[in-house]
């Protein structure tokens, strides 16, 4: 077999071995995941492209035969149209690493990241054609670093105990960062009894919104929120507008510009409901299997910091209650210790009493026992001393029948209205006499019982 006859490569042209080699690398391309893209000429025409790069701009876009900057007008202002005429113009070829594109406009727009190379090609005489574009999306990759940082962050968070709304608001603020189209996020905690919904979290939504809201009821047809708390499941409103869960709510979404809404139901590790964890966004919106996955990963983590938070407030409630009752408890044994005192000192008293009562009994035993009556004062009685009158002083005397009675009425009445009158004591030394059944209130000598 001669050389022009064996058909390979390198036994033709210059020109010939350039088209051959063009379509090997289209051939190694074809079904691979990396993008390819075969460009000519200074207005960067697409030749040709692996499924790949049509897959990755959008499918409704796979045409060739145009300038890129026609068939992804959006590129033009990101600066990718004016490397590759840098490239094309100096020959020398450009890498880069994780590099950031927004691919798409309106609501079909998405991030993209792409580690790429644009590769000049040259003719026969070393003259640039065209421009190799040879890429790979490093998209998932680049959003899965940033939500593990993310995660890591916020697990440490509820580790060292932060305050609830502190994890939960940097929760929705990440989210929205990692999010690839504009998406405002809703934390609603659930009251303990599970049939309302409160603020929790959001950042990014109007005030007079979130104050409406607040305290929403959980039922079937109470927006997105309140029907997934219901259901326990994740409720995926599209379109607002259209949606019947917002019959009672549209008016207030349109004037906080919201437009779609995926909730997703928060819940314990024994199935109870903790609260909603939601998704708005501006435009109606169908969610993707990201979207999904981002609302999984994070309804899991608010989950762990409400229950987290659940656990702290009841340790502290304990500690609280704990704490009130060793207060009471040594407010007890403080009183109990006021009322022994007390009852000592009492004990104390009456001992002292009881023994100047024996004292003065037996001083008065003593005393013989008058003739005449010792109860008529200081202007006498002659009348025989027939009864004896005693008070519980201590103190006792002799008189006629009718001084001792006046005696038993003063006496009594003056005891009555203060021990420190002195009874007896008092109605003794009370001056002349007066008329009976008057009630003494003369105040005793101290040395009185001393001296008898």
């Amino acid at each position: 077999m001669t050389a022009a006859s064996s058909g390979h490569p390198l036994s033709t042209g210059p020109a010939v071995a350039g088209q051959a080699a063009e379509e090997d690398l289209r051939a190694l391309f074809g079904q691979s995941i990396a993008v390819f893209a075969s460009l000519a000429g200074p207005t960067h025409v697409v030749e040709a492209a692996n499924p790949a790069f049509f897959a990755t701009i959008g499918g409704q876009r796979e045409r060739t035969g145009v300038p890129l900057a026609e068939l992804m007008p959006e590129l033009v202002g990101q600066g990718f149209i004016a490397l590759l005429d840098q490239v094309h113009r100096t020959g020398e070829p450009h890498t880069g690493r994780d590099v950031r594109v927004v691919l798409g406009t309106g609501p079909d727009a998405r991030e993209a990241f792409f580690d790429f190379t644009y590769e000049p090609r040259r003719d026969a005489g070393g003259a640039v054609t065209g421009i190799r574009v040879i890429g790979v999306e490093t998209t998932q990759v680049k959003h899965a670093h940033q939500l593990m940082a993310e995660h890591r962050a916020l697990l440490e968070q509820i580790a060292r105990q932060a305050p609830l709304g502190e994890v939960l608001d940097g929760m929705a603020r990440c989210i929205e960062d990692l999010a690839a189209q504009e998406v405002l996020v809703s934390v609603l905690l659930a009251d303990p009894d599970g049939l309302h919904l409160r603020h929790g979290a959001a950042p990014s939504l109007p005030d007079f919104y979130n104050e409406a809201i607040d305290g929403i009821a959980t039922g079937e047809g109470v927006g997105s929120c309140g029907t997934a708390a219901h259901r326990r499941e994740a409720v995926i409103v599209t379109d607002i507008a259209t949606d019947p869960f917002w019959d009672d709510f549209r008016d207030l979404a349109d004037r906080a510009g919201l437009a779609a809404c995926w909730s997703t139901p928060i819940l314990a590790r024994d199935g109870s409901l903790l609260g909603t964890f939601a998704m708005y966004h501006r435009i109606p919106r169908v969610p993707r299997d990201f979207d999904f996955a981002l609302a999984r990963v994070f309804a899991g983590t608010a989950a762990l910091a409400i229950e987290r938070h659940h656990d702290e407030q009841a340790r502290r409630d304990a500690e609280t209650r704990a704490e009130a009752a060793r207060d009471e408890l040594a407010k007890a044994v403080r009183t109990e210790q006021k009322l022994r005192a007390e009852a000592e000192q009492r004990a104390t008293a009456a001992a002292e009493l009881a023994d100047r009562m024996r004292t003065a009994a037996a001083a008065q035993a003593a005393v013989p026992h008058p003739e005449q009556c010792a109860l008529g004062a200081a202007d006498g009685c002659t009348a025989p001393a027939e009864l004896k009158v005693a008070d519980s002083w201590g103190d006792a005397a002799w008189g006629c029948q009718v001084h001792a009675e006046e005696a038993l009425l003063n006496v009594r009445s003056a005891f009555i209205a203060s021990e420190e009158l002195g009874g007896l004591a008092t109605y003794l030394n009370r001056g002349p006499t007066r008329a009976p059944h008057a009630p003494t209130t003369g105040v005793p000598n101290p040395s009185d019982h001393a001296d008898r």
